[in-house]
């Protein structure tokens, strides 16, 4: 299975974690490999996903149940399309909660999904104790914790109850005068045209390809650990 069919959420309790650039930086991964991607954006009142990935995202919401079935039923409509949700701070609870609910993972794997849940690591004790209950409630999805170093070192790391051999993904530090380019839509990580109609300086250009660079071999690294996971939660699930 693994990330070419796979349902990816990427989730923060917290505000301003970088979820929306990591939801940018993995759907154009996956188009940079050549695979359908479609995304979700679950941010109440600010769709910054959209502005980046016009065609690709759908904006959902859950707040009632018509909601909710859309979403989920979209999720695992086409087994041959990679989802991506950029999961907003203030839906964090009831999302998980309907999903566990439904049995939401168990579904998607009996369909040949995997389920990935990238969880971006604060130290704070909301944050900590959020890790904590996904880690118990889903066993079955893979669970990656995700150092953003924009955010700082990873001092805070001892505090996450993290299995042997499980997955961090290191989002590394990229040059404070980088990030306006990024940052200002319609920028595409998977679209080069779309850098050189921005006017951003070779450079500048040469500089995000480095970094990016680094942010796929993670993706790549992960795709391997998913499709191990998931290959034993199937003999799990399946026996």
């Amino acid at each position: 299975m693994s990330f070419r069919s796979s349902i990816t959420i990427i989730a923060s309790p917290r505000p301003r974690v970088g979820k929306t650039l990591l939801a940018r930086l993995l759907a154009d991964f996956h188009r940079h490999e050549g695979r359908a991607v479609a995304t979700f954006d679950l941010n109440a009142g600010d769709k910054t996903l959209e502005h980046f990935l016009p065609e690709q995202t759908t904006t959902a919401s859950i707040r009632d149940i018509n909601g909710q079935i859309a979403l989920f039923d979209r999720l695992v409509a086409d087994e041959n399309t990679t989802k991506v949700v950029d999961l907003g701070h203030e839906s964090f609870e009831s999302f998980f909660a309907v999903t566990h609910q439904i049995g939401f993972v168990e579904e998607a794997l009996s369909r040949s999904i995997g389920v990935a849940i990238l969880f971006t690591m604060t130290p704070d004790k909301t944050s900590v104790e959020a890790y904590r209950s996904l880690r118990a409630r889903f066993s079955h999805a893979t669970l990656a914790p995700v150092h953003n170093e924009m955010l700082g070192p990873a001092q805070h790391r001892d505090k996450y109850p993290l299995a042997s051999g499980s997955p961090v993904v290191r989002i590394p530090v990229l040059a404070p005068g980088l990030r306006r380019y990024i940052d200002t839509p319609p920028f595409s990580f998977a679209d080069a045209q779309l850098a050189e109609t921005a006017g951003i300086p070779v450079s500048a250009h040469v500089e995000i390809q480095r970094w990016l660079r680094r942010i796929y071999l993670e993706f790549r690294e992960l795709d391997l650990r998913i499709l191990l996971a998931d290959l034993r939660s199937s003999i799990r699930f399946g026996s």
